[in-house]
């Protein structure tokens, strides 16, 4: 393997299949030999917010980060280390799994809610899974500055991103959720 896809955006191809892979927003966490491990940043999971928000009594929201292992939460957080157990992402953003630490900063006020962003599952591939879409072009790779990790994102990122490559992605940008209707 010569390159990794670490740090970057996947942006899916629209497809007609409307599995959780269309249009897309993935941030690629890990990319080696093994494989790559990555979070959907822009689909949101109502049943899992509607059970967090049980839990500390006020609205949040958990978005799915991926197919893989629905039961594991992670948590993409901006700024301050609440926990040894981490993956740096940016200077600024690291994920962990560390649920404990990271519900006590937020209810001591440690951290501002708006500092996390929660995901129930993850995106994963196999060995050299990862470069074969890519080559298939089922996934665009793209580095994108100054994105906010815990912003609250939906399907207006996928087309935000879109229109900023410009081209024939215009085209993807503006077609209709289900592309066999256009």
């Amino acid at each position: 393997m010569n390159h990794s896809y670490k740090g970057k955006i996947l942006i899916s191809t629209p497809d007609i299949s409307g599995d959780i892979f269309s249009r897309s927003v993935v941030l690629v966490i890990e990319h080696n030999e093994n494989g790559a491990f990555g979070l959907i940043l822009n689909k949101k999971n109502s049943q899992m917010s509607s059970k967090f928000k049980d839990f500390f009594d006020f609205k949040i929201e958990v978005y799915d980060g991926g197919p893989v292992e629905n039961d594991k939460v992670f948590f993409i957080v901006k700024g301050k280390k609440v926990t040894d157990i981490y993956t740096e992402i940016t200077s600024e953003y690291y994920l962990t799994e560390d649920i404990e630490h990271i519900i006590n900063a937020v209810l001591s006020n440690e951290l501002n809610i708006q500092q996390v962003k929660i995901f129930s599952g993850y995106s994963g591939w196999a060995s050299n899974q990862l470069d074969a879409e890519v080559q298939r072009k089922m996934w665009t790779v793209v580095d994108v500055y100054n994105l906010d990790y815990t912003l609250p994102n939906d399907q207006t990122l996928w087309k935000s991103i879109m229109q900023n490559l410009g081209g024939e992605f215009l085209l993807w940008a503006n077609s209709p959720e289900d592309i066999s209707l256009n």
